[in-house]
């Protein structure tokens, strides 16, 4: 009897596994809330203070979104601005497509402007912001370089194990 060749079994082989994202499972709401503090909270032990105080996590429609968490100082209002919030970050990202698992930054957004998008699955997208710094604020601290590790993780956790 000849055996099948690895690239031929789809349980085996890594092309067919990678080109058939049915076979991976995606991740549920109240993992993704769990990862997303959990790595947040590994930024502002490294930074030593809060990176990002305030975020937000979001299904994007054609049309409309729902807001499917939110975690910050703005708990009754947010919602109010939130379009013109992340309007500078909504430049950003028009300029490029974004995969799952991109992220970007904004310099110079001040106070409740997001500063940072990161994207969790096929529309689904965590926006993080400080609402006293700026990322040009934040980067200026020497921590910032150790700090940022727990986001490119989640990035890659994300990347691996999208947000369904």
């Amino acid at each position: 009897m000849i055996s099948p060749a690895a690239d031929d079994n789809i349980l085996a082989s890594p092309v067919a596994i990678a080109q058939n994202t049915s076979i991976l499972s995606a991740m549920n709401l109240a993992d993704a809330r769990t990862a997303i503090i959990h790595a947040l909270g590994r930024m502002n032990a490294l930074y030593q203070k809060p990176v990002f105080d305030e975020w937000v996590l979001v299904k994007m429609a054609s049309e409309q979104g729902a807001i499917l968490a939110y975690q910050g100082p703005r708990a009754e209002s947010y919602q109010r601005k939130f379009k013109e919030d992340v309007v500078p970050l909504r430049a950003e990202l028009d300029q490029r497509h974004m995969s799952v698992g991109d992220f970007a930054f904004v310099q110079d957004a001040k106070g409740t402007r997001f500063d940072a998008c990161l994207r969790l699955g096929l529309g689904s997208y965590l926006f993080c912001n400080n609402v006293a710094m700026s990322m040009n604020d934040i980067r200026q601290d020497p921590l910032w370089l150790e700090a940022q590790k727990p986001f490119v993780d989640l990035s890659t956790k994300f990347r691996t194990d999208p947000l369904e």
